[in-house]
């Protein structure tokens, strides 16, 4: 007589073996209703799966994330369903789980069309309300084998051959069609109903560029219409708002072969760039740190001593002079040291802050390569504190402060917190890690902040705190971090001397809140869909005459707002000024003056936003009063 404890701790006594389907009735018809599986003691199973003995149960509806990998798991099988419903031809080969949906790979010749697309996802809706019963069957893998060449389905059966003789295998039917999945899936598929087939692509056999292309359909399936919506929503708005397009259409920068992963910045996006590292410099200034430059070229022994050869080799430019190995700077951090190492330090220099914009470059795979997202040659907002062990918590939670400012300043209010631990391949001892992971834990939960773990995911040198950036559109980007490190500073031989005349090694706690300038230029434009707010606007005012008898008046005003320190250009074109209003509106400038008749004849300035707002006839003394407020916590 098995007992089933429940996740909040109550148990259950069955006089028979029951399926988690039958647990799940037992406890009420609305839950039995909702429950797509099982985790039966921290293992996922299907609803029809029984309990022998005594049992640990959690029961996974479309609310949990579990739930909802089995039903993008599901749909995959739905859409190879619906595929050789339609084309009996095409063979079926491999239908992973991927972030937000789901693919399939499929091998027909003639190709799938985006009117093929169409007709596919009216299929698998069909199919899904048909409410297939979904059953669980095993097998040999020699039975399967053999299964799958009789049914013509020889990628399948190659997929099949490779594993290993002695192992039990799991398929799932459905109606008609079977495929081997290990499972768990639906119990039947009129629990699919949120789906969309989203595009095609190709795809090789096995991921191998010598073998034949296959056809992916790619899609995606929620728990609701509502999530679906939501989601799809989300796509058209990143779309409208994707940084290439919108670098493209003002001006900003550009991209090209002849220099993959790096950036020709314009005027546009050079402002923007030089205003955001303006605002950085003066906040570290007041901050107390010092700003220094290293080379770009240093000699390869500096960075086999400090560990990132050996870790980071194949990213690493190098080049050769005089029969010497140098290295394109991958990071800042050795360099650092460098400077560090010129003097010698007492105990009373510490914490010094030393901070660059350092230009790094890294060899990223030109596959990965993403506008301003992901590029070869990027410029940090880095810094490295030289403290000791004592004055880490003071320094980690300062910074905390000062991160959580800066990202308010450029609108971000939702910060997410992750502690990465130790990796695999590491240098320093398990003592040195363990004081480094607890330190930063302290930290954290000496300021309340709630924080994930990430086990595994820490630099090679040390723990670190990653800090996330939520925007407006509930995307999430990886930006700040701070890492305590025990092992650089003495591999590369620096000292302080201790309050008792000691030689000590000091702690280097590498730190960056923006992290790449151009990544985070990237995630600004796409946060305001290239409207960027005043003082981060690389042109602030357009100021547009109706006709000629107005231009000198306006070419004043133009004057008298770069005497004020805005960025300010004047537009005298022989143009309508409802044309020039709709050029500038498009080119996201904050706000337009109108000169005409009346402005020249009362010395006022008509003001309108780029949002359509009219702010009405006003001096240019009231409108550079009101602007410089907006300005003020950014200068």
């Amino acid at each position: 007589m098995p007992i089933i404890t429940l996740p909040d701790g109550s148990q259950k006594p069955f006089s028979h073996s029951p399926t988690v389907a039958q647990v799940a009735e037992n406890i009420g018809k609305s839950l039995a209703k909702a429950t797509l599986a099982g985790k039966l003691n921290g293992q996922l199973v299907d609803t029809s799966t029984p309990i022998t003995q005594d049992s640990d149960l959690t029961l996974i509806t479309d609310k949990d994330i579990e739930g909802l990998e089995i039903i993008r798991h599901s749909c995959a099988h739905l859409l190879a369903q619906a595929v050789k419903t339609l084309y009996p031809d095409a063979q079926v080969t491999i239908g992973p789980v991927i972030e937000d949906g789901f693919y399939y790979d499929f091998a027909y010749p003639a190709g799938f069309s985006l009117d093929d697309l169409t007709r596919i996802e009216e299929k698998m809706r069909e199919l899904a309300a048909k409410d297939f019963s979904v059953q669980r069957e095993v097998m040999s893998r020699d039975e399967a084998v053999a299964l799958f060449q009789d049914m013509g389905e020889t990628y399948k059966a190659k997929i099949i051959a490779d594993i290993p003789a002695d192992q039990t295998l799991s398929l799932y039917r459905q109606g008609e069609f079977i495929d081997l999945c290990r499972g768990p899936h639906v119990p039947n598929t009129g629990k699919l109903k949120a789906f969309k087939l989203m595009k095609l692509a190709g795809a090789y056999w096995r991921g191998d560029s010598k073998n034949e292309m296959l056809q992916r359909i790619y899609g995606t399936a929620w728990a609701s219409q509502k999530d679906l919506d939501a989601y799809l929503h989300r796509l058209a708005e990143a779309e409208k708002r994707d940084h290439r397009k919108l670098g493209k259409q003002l001006d900003l920068f550009h991209v090209q072969e002849e220099a993959p992963g790096m950036v020709f910045w314009h005027d546009q996006g050079w402002t923007v760039y030089l205003t955001i590292q303006a605002y950085i410099r003066r906040v570290l200034r007041q901050n107390g740190y010092q700003e220094v430059h290293t080379p770009q070229l240093v000699d390869r022994s500096l960075w086999e001593k400090s560990g990132h050869w050996d870790k980071f080799g194949d990213m690493i430019f190098t080049t050769q002079s005089e029969n010497r190995d140098y290295a394109v700077k991958p990071m800042n951090c050795p360099c650092h040291i460098q400077v560090y190492n010129q003097a010698l330090h007492s105990y009373r220099d510490l914490p010094l802050r030393m901070a660059e914009f350092g230009s790094c470059h890294r060899n990223e795979p030109s596959g990965t390569l993403h506008g301003l997202m992901r590029v070869r040659n990027f410029v940090q907002d880095d810094a490295h504190i030289f403290c000791t062990e004592d004055q880490i918590q003071d320094e980690v939670s300062a910074f905390i402060d000062l991160l959580f400012k800066v990202y308010a300043d450029f609108g971000f209010q939702q910060i997410l917190i992750k502690l990465s631990t130790r990796p695999v391949q590491r240098v320093g001892s398990d003592e040195v890690w363990d004081k480094a992971e607890q330190a930063l834990a302290l930290a954290l939960n000496n300021k309340q902040l709630p924080w994930e773990l990430q086990p595994g995911e820490g630099a090679f040198y040390g723990p670190k705190i990653e800090f996330s950036l939520k925007d407006s559109i509930g995307r999430v980007w990886q930006c700040g971090t701070i890492q305590v490190d025990f092992s650089m500073p003495g591999r590369l031989g620096a000292e302080y001397v201790a309050a008792d005349g000691s030689r000590q090694v000091p702690v280097m706690l590498h730190r960056a809140i923006l992290g790449s300038l151009e990544r985070f230029i990237g995630i600004l434009i796409e946060e305001h869909a290239g409207a960027f707010p005043l003082w981060l606007a690389p042109t602030q005012i357009a100021v547009l005459n109706i006709t000629d008898k107005h231009a000198e008046y306006a070419t004043q005003v133009q004057s008298q707002l770069e005497q004020h320190g805005f960025r300010a250009i004047l537009d005298l074109r022989n143009e309508k000024v409802g044309f020039k209003i709709r050029e500038h509106t498009l080119q996201k400038v904050p706000f337009l003056l109108i000169i005409g008749e009346r402005e020249v004849e009362n010395q006022h300035i008509t003001v309108r936003t780029r949002s359509g707002e009219d702010w009405g006839s006003m001096t240019l003394d009231s409108l550079v009063q009101r602007l410089n407020a907006d300005l003020s916590p950014y200068l």
